[in-house]
């Protein structure tokens, strides 16, 4: 979304310096509105490529805690990080609508404490690189969600790409793909995988609900509650799985290396997590949504040169080309529905 400049003609009878002025002022605007529409774009790409850094702390964080402690100590500390924005919004809290209520429950719920643990658990039993390739198949899952939910149009060649992403992502998946028909285990399709599968399947949904919460809420106060939501959610699942006590939330790997476990914490909430959901909103009201899209590649990038380069989870060659197709139909997925979603809006 572009920022909408309201520009104040001169009146009439203005001395000319005054009128002068005034153009001076409205050029200088449009300049400025100008110069945001080129680095919009680029803060969109600065955003996902932070968020695609955060395999380098997850990864080792997982030989030190439990995915699901890993995810609420997230949380917490994102929550403390977004405190300035929250606390000025809380009056508008009263203003929400249940159905908006509704929408940001469950995308706090599925998108930032169950698919996170899944994300988790997916870098933790896969291949890593494998892992944040798959994550790609989001958009196909939140475009059909959007279909059902909101009644949106599917392009005609929508079923083409987003049949093209999901077999790419099964080839992106398994090792031996000669051996699929024989059986997906012998193929070499693992847990991480799978996971992966439905950490994919429940953020493409969040992202589904996240459209119905900024219909009835502002930007900052929605991306703040979804942080409280998913921190409650954990807590009540840490209490289910009786994990809520000291022993669990810094076990004895974390006893051993304190300030290595702190460290890369605060870099998965900082690095990883606040800093770029700030940077990606702030550029995503700079910029067309289809050009959005594109840049949002930038995350897969970031996060295979990450785990490709410094945890040297390569691919065969195989996946290497699926890898391709899968990104290239999720790009033309994004492509068809932006044209009809303009085509709509001009008819």
């Amino acid at each position: 979304m572009r920022p909408r400049i309201a520009f104040i003609e001169p009146a009439q009878g203005l001395p000319a310096l005054t009128q002068c002025r005034t153009n001076d002022t409205r050029l200088q605007m449009q300049d400025r509105v100008q110069r945001s529409v080129h680095y919009g774009p680029w803060l969109v790409g600065l955003g996902a490529a932070l968020w695609g850094t955060e395999s380098a702390w997850r990864i080792p964080l997982n030989e030190l805690f439990d995915a699901k402690v890993i995810v609420f100590w997230e949380h917490v500390l994102i929550l403390i990080m977004f405190l300035p924005i929250l606390i000025p919004r809380l009056c508008e809290i009263p203003k929400v609508q249940p159905r908006t209520w509704c929408y940001l429950l469950f995308s706090g719920f599925a998108g930032s404490a169950v698919g996170t643990i899944f994300f988790t658990l997916a870098l933790k039993y896969g291949n890593p690189t494998v892992v944040n390739v798959v994550l790609n198949i989001q958009p196909v899952i939140s475009t059909v969600g959007a279909f059902l939910l909101f009644g949106d149009r599917l392009a005609h060649r929508f079923f083409l790409y987003a049949a093209m992403a999901i077999i790419a992502g099964v080839f992106v998946s398994v090792s031996h793909p000669t051996m699929i028909g024989v059986s997906f285990e012998r193929a070499g399709l693992n847990l991480g995988s799978g996971y992966a599968l439905i950490c994919a399947l429940f953020w493409g949904l969040s992202t589904v609900a996240g459209r119905g919460v900024m219909i009835g809420m502002s930007l900052r106060l929605a991306s703040s509650m979804r942080i409280v939501i998913g921190l409650g959610c954990m807590t009540v699942i840490l209490l289910v799985y009786g994990k809520l006590h000291g022993a669990t939330l810094w076990p004895a790997a974390a006893q051993a290396h304190p300030v290595k476990a702190i460290v890369l914490l605060f870099l998965l909430a900082s690095v990883s997590g606040g800093i770029p959901l700030l940077i990606y909103f702030q550029g995503l009201h700079l910029t067309r949504a289809s050009t959005a899209g594109y840049f949002e590649m930038m995350q897969t990038l970031a996060a295979v040169c990450i785990t490709w380069g410094i945890f040297h989870a390569t691919l065969h060659a195989h996946q290497v080309i699926a890898a391709l197709i899968l990104i290239v139909a999720v790009a033309m997925v994004h492509h068809v529905q932006q044209q009809v979603e303009t085509s709509g809006q001009r008819g």
